[in-house]
């Protein structure tokens, strides 16, 4: 499993010009997922979600949490991060879950996410989204699951 971070100020997402989820301070995530993911993936991932220092303290230092801040999360489905690229010009994606797969594991990670006590919105599964955000720094951070921190 995969996630890519950004710290925001906002964050919004669309569908069809509506909007389906918006945040203020929060993080936007946009999640991969890959066959073979588990449970532990998922909770390793929303783990350093909530817990990762990249919000300034007082002394204008990246000392502070998401769940300290009170932040919100704008989690995304993002099968693109499992994009091959070795080969030709064309990325392949083999290596990203099966639809139905992927959904239920980003319906889990709202799920666990919420479980943590932090606000989260998301975009639409499958959908053609257009993203909005006002990055904060910027910060953006990989997490992979297969390759801890």
């Amino acid at each position: 499993m995969r996630a890519v971070v950004q710290r925001v100020t906002e964050a919004a997402v669309s569908v069809d010009q509506k909007v389906v989820g918006a945040i203020a301070r929060g993080v936007l995530v946009y999640l991969g997922v890959a066959p073979g993911d588990t449970v532990s993936d998922r909770q390793y991932i929303a783990g350093k979600i909530r817990d990762l220092r990249i919000f300034d303290d007082e002394a204008g230092r990246m000392n502070v949490s998401l769940a300290d801040v009170r932040g919100s999360v704008l989690l995304v489905s993002q099968f693109t991060l499992y994009a091959d690229t070795t080969r030709g010009r064309r990325p392949g994606f083999s290596g990203a879950a099966p639809p139905d797969v992927a959904r239920a594991e980003y319906d889990a990670m709202a799920s666990e996410l919420r479980s943590h006590g932090l606000h989260v919105e998301t975009g639409v599964f499958q959908a053609h989204m257009a993203v909005q955000a006002v990055n904060d720094g910027p910060v953006t951070i990989l997490i992979d699951s297969t390759k801890p921190l």
